[in-house]
């Protein structure tokens, strides 16, 4: 186990549970190690496991009948990967990868669910997941719906740098086109955009993006507390 990896039984979400109930969903659970690139199931699948984040990083697209790609989401450590389709016994409506060397816990969908209704304090933990998802999802929603893309790349930008700790630089978190799928908008319309912005106070170099003035980038992209800041529990260890 790795320094940022966390013991499955310490999970979040399973610290309110007692150590038996605990013990028992754990029994068959399965930690698993997956290589970069690695595509964990369909868009269409019904659930086998509740997959949940040890340690890297699962992306969630979304795939058109026509082909066409998008990045819904990236998934940490410690959440849980799309429980809704797992509580629910639906089919995912997401593919999901493995964008870098990752830890997975694998629980027995089954058995998660009978723990789920079984006991109430791990269902609550599991509503807390979900509400966490929701509004992440209705934030990424009103990103897409009420700004234009130069606004969104630039509020990703400054998103980014509070989440790095670095007021006066980024590293972008994986290639360009990912990102700029992940903000609705072709990699051309992402290049365009971090053109335009470079007036407003930012060098990019490859990977790197510097922030010489982020109060210029600030009053060009008007970032929303309400759109771009995460709650307490995003950053909960």
């Amino acid at each position: 186990m790795t320094d940022k990896e966390m013991a499955p039984e310490a999970l979040p979400l399973f610290r309110a549970m007692s150590e038996l109930k605990r013990a028992d969903l754990l029994r068959n659970a399965i930690v698993h190690g997956v290589a970069a690139g690695t595509v964990l199931f369909e868009q269409g699948e019904v659930p086998n496991f509740q997959l949940v984040v040890l340690s890297g990083s699962v992306q969630l697209f979304g795939r058109s009948t026509e082909g066409r790609e998008v990045l819904i989401e990236a998934v940490r450590a410690p959440d849980l990967v799309i429980p809704a389709a797992v509580v629910t016994g639906a089919p995912y409506l997401m593919q999901a990868r493995v964008p870098e060397p990752s830890r997975l816990l694998l629980i027995h969908a089954a058995s998660f669910r009978a723990a789920v209704e079984a006991d109430p304090l791990l269902a609550h933990a599991v509503i807390g997941s979900l509400a966490q998802q929701f509004r992440r999802m209705v934030r990424q929603i009103k990103n897409l719906k009420l700004r234009s893309s130069t606004q969104r790349v630039g509020c990703y930008i400054l998103a980014l740098s509070r989440k790095q700790g670095t007021p006066n630089q980024v590293v972008l978190p994986y290639e360009k086109n990912l990102i700029a799928s992940e903000l609705g908008i072709a990699r051309e319309s992402f290049s365009r955009a971090l053109s335009s912005l470079e007036k407003s106070g930012i060098k990019v170099e490859g990977q790197t993006i510097t922030i010489h003035d982020s109060t210029r980038l600030a009053a060009e992209c008007m970032p929303d507390p309400l759109i771009d800041e995460m709650d307490a529990e995003d950053f909960a260890p």
